[in-house]
């Protein structure tokens, strides 16, 4: 796999027409350039295509942090997040997406994490309506978790912010996140 480099406002387009969570690089341009991996591997003329290959394959999002990294920022940028009216919508896309870019991680960082008198995350609702009272659980899309919601949004930034840490993430992109939802 090659790396490009590309000019921040090259990359900010090119995150905006992210269609869904998690939608690599390489799917966004792909789609932009009308042009298929089956095209490319079926590529008579190899040579000609190497370039465009090697632009392409480069921007594959791989589970490298700088990559991890940069699937936060596209989903910051993302037209799906900025549409969310509501701080709990960002905040389980954020969640989503943190389960994705590694399950391992996001399950540590889950399990220890309660309040005083709450449970935060759970693998199922019930366990969650057991810890208190209206705390409306929430199902996180494509993971097996659920969490509280009725929090206010102070308490869900030090959630996001607390497993971001655990995930090793900069601090700088967990206070840019927070600072979205």
């Amino acid at each position: 796999m090659k790396t490009i480099e590309v000019d921040d406002e090259l990359y900010r387009y090119i995150a905006s027409h992210t269609r869904h969570i998690g939608e690599s690089a390489s799917d966004i341009l792909r789609r932009m350039l009308k042009v298929s991996e089956q095209a490319i591997t079926d590529t008579p003329d190899e040579k000609a295509d190497s370039k465009e290959t090697s632009l392409l394959a480069s921007a594959r999002v791989e589970s490298r942090p700088q990559d991890r990294v940069r699937t936060v920022r596209e989903l910051l940028l993302s037209d799906e997040y900025a549409e969310q009216k509501r701080a709990v919508n960002r905040f389980m896309m954020v969640l989503s997406t943190l389960y994705r870019l590694d399950p391992q991680e996001f399950r540590q960082a889950t399990t220890t994490m309660q309040g005083r008198t709450r449970v935060y995350f759970a693998g199922d609702e019930q366990t969650l309506l057991q810890s208190g009272t209206h705390t409306k659980p929430k199902h996180i899309p494509g993971t097996p978790y659920w969490v509280i919601t009725n929090t206010n949004t102070g308490r869900k930034c030090s959630m996001i912010e607390h497993i971001m840490q655990s995930m090793k993430f900069p601090q700088e992109l967990a206070d840019k996140v927070c600072g979205t939802i």
